[in-house]
């Protein structure tokens, strides 16, 4: 025997509730209050053109092939094609925003915070003794193990023992400040001296320092934070009332 069953907006305003998505669904309005209004203040508006590559550039990222996708995705999600004409709107207005607020901000601040933005390629091996980390170090400088030995013999995790320890393209702000001292003042290649932190002893082999360049992409990441922190500096100075009920 079939059942329906019927869901109203109080129900899913009391599931949203229940679920404990409550903050951060308000934390999300806020958001797109604070950027609606700073924008319409500062004369921000949108063409066709750009509606139409944001609309074009959503359907993409969603892996929206055709008219038929759109309109089962914009149906599963309860959207309509206003709504997505309005997160498209919302999403240009938006980066117009960073950049009327930030533009002239990024080459300053990258030349203020380059040391932030060096990137270095480390392999790194973290063990529980500081006494074999010690052994191995010594082995390796002496050329009785490689530092890939090593890894494969002493990682457990069988993906990051696949990589030989490889860790990435990592910034200071990604390690831990005892490790980021020691790697940023290494000449390339070069094994480190075992450190110790509350994680273990680490093993670290120093690939490659990368000098931060001042390309699109960067630049676009420094506008990013910048207004990330200038949207959480208007959370922090405004009022939030709500009314649920």
């Amino acid at each position: 025997m079939s059942q329906s069953i019927t869901i109203t907006a109080e129900d899913i305003v009391k599931q949203v509730k229940l679920s404990l998505q409550i903050p951060d669904l308000i934390e999300s309005i806020v958001n797109r209050k604070i950027i609606t209004d700073a924008a319409t203040e500062a004369g921000i508006t949108v063409d066709n053109e750009e509606l139409q590559q944001a609309a074009d550039a959503l359907r993409l990222l969603q892996k929206l092939r055709g008219a038929q996708e759109t309109f089962a995705w914009l149906e599963k999600h309860h959207l309509s094609v206003d709504d997505l004409e309005e997160i498209a709107h919302f999403t240009v207005i938006s980066q117009k925003l960073m950049t009327h607020l930030f533009a002239e901000k990024v080459e300053p601040y990258f030349y203020e915070n380059q040391l932030d933005y060096v990137g270095v390629v480390i392999y790194e091996v973290v063990l529980e003794d500081e006494d074999l980390a010690m052994e191995l170090f010594y082995s390796i400088q002496e050329g009785e193990m490689s530092f890939y030995e090593v890894a494969h013999k002493y990682i457990e995790d069988k993906e990051l023992r696949r990589k030989g320890g490889y860790r990435g393209i990592l910034s200071r702000k990604d390690l831990k400040s005892e490790i980021s001292a020691a790697v940023f003042a290494a000449t390339p290649p070069e094994v480190l001296k075992p450190i110790v932190t509350s994680k273990g002893v680490h093993l670290i082999l120093v690939e490659e320092i990368l000098q931060a360049e001042l390309n699109d992409q960067l630049r676009y990441q420094i506008g990013s934070e910048l207004f990330g922190e200038w949207i959480i500096n208007q959370i922090e100075s405004v009022s939030v009332v709500t009314s649920l009920g």
